[in-house]
């Protein structure tokens, strides 16, 4: 087990958080990594881009002029994609860019990423965010009395005060125990746990 410092709001040791270690002591591999956070980023593409081919452009299917005689090349449709209005060669069509990986890879991967946290002594842990209010500032504060930057917070509950004072930060971002992720871990330099929180991830994770 490792033991991490828990603290306060400004930022002075209160007490102390054990750590699994089959959670966050797990041998991180750079390829598990890449497909987990590769298939979440290609799960965001909509890939609803499609053209009509000749096939489903509507138009008559009568034959343009005669085969011979007039001089032109011979033409038999006006769906043709050499013809203003007519079908797109070679266009894209609506598909799925989903890339399906086992729940068990996903689960390795995340052990993966809050172990590579803890390897490069990322992560903080907080007792409690006491804003009274939505104020960006103040969260501010709290965030450079702690020194914290580059910054993923993981809270077990829902506080709106949080979620919304953190909204004009750009390099900031909260989200709940249930949300966490691969590609935000990653994303973001520093994690911060809530305190409450880490039973909840060790208890999804185990």
């Amino acid at each position: 087990m490792a033991a991490v410092d828990v603290l306060n709001s400004a930022g002075e040791k209160v007490s102390e958080a054990q750590l699994s270690d089959a959670i966050f002591k797990t041998p991180v591999k750079n390829s598990v990594l890449h497909q987990v956070v590769r298939s979440q980023l290609v799960a965001k593409r909509e890939g609803t881009a499609a053209c009509k081919t000749r096939g489903m452009v509507k138009g008559s299917t009568k034959k343009m002029f005669k085969q011979k005689g007039t001089g032109n090349a011979r033409a038999g449709s006006i769906k043709s994609p050499l013809r203003k209005g007519g079908g797109v060669i070679f266009g894209p069509s609506q598909r799925s860019y989903a890339i399906k990986v086992p729940k068990k890879v996903k689960k390795l991967a995340l052990k993966m990423a809050l172990s590579s946290k803890l390897e490069d002594n990322n992560i903080t842990v907080l007792d409690d965010f006491k804003l009274e209010a939505i104020k960006t500032k103040q969260l501010a504060t709290v965030l450079n009395t702690l020194k914290l930057n580059d910054l993923l917070i993981v809270s077990d509950t829902e506080d709106a005060n949080l979620a919304l004072s953190s909204r004009n930060l750009p390099d900031v971002k909260v989200i709940k125990t249930e949300g966490l992720n691969v590609y935000d871990i990653l994303k973001f330099k520093n994690l911060l746990l809530m305190a409450d929180s880490i039973q909840n991830i060790e208890g999804r994770l185990s």
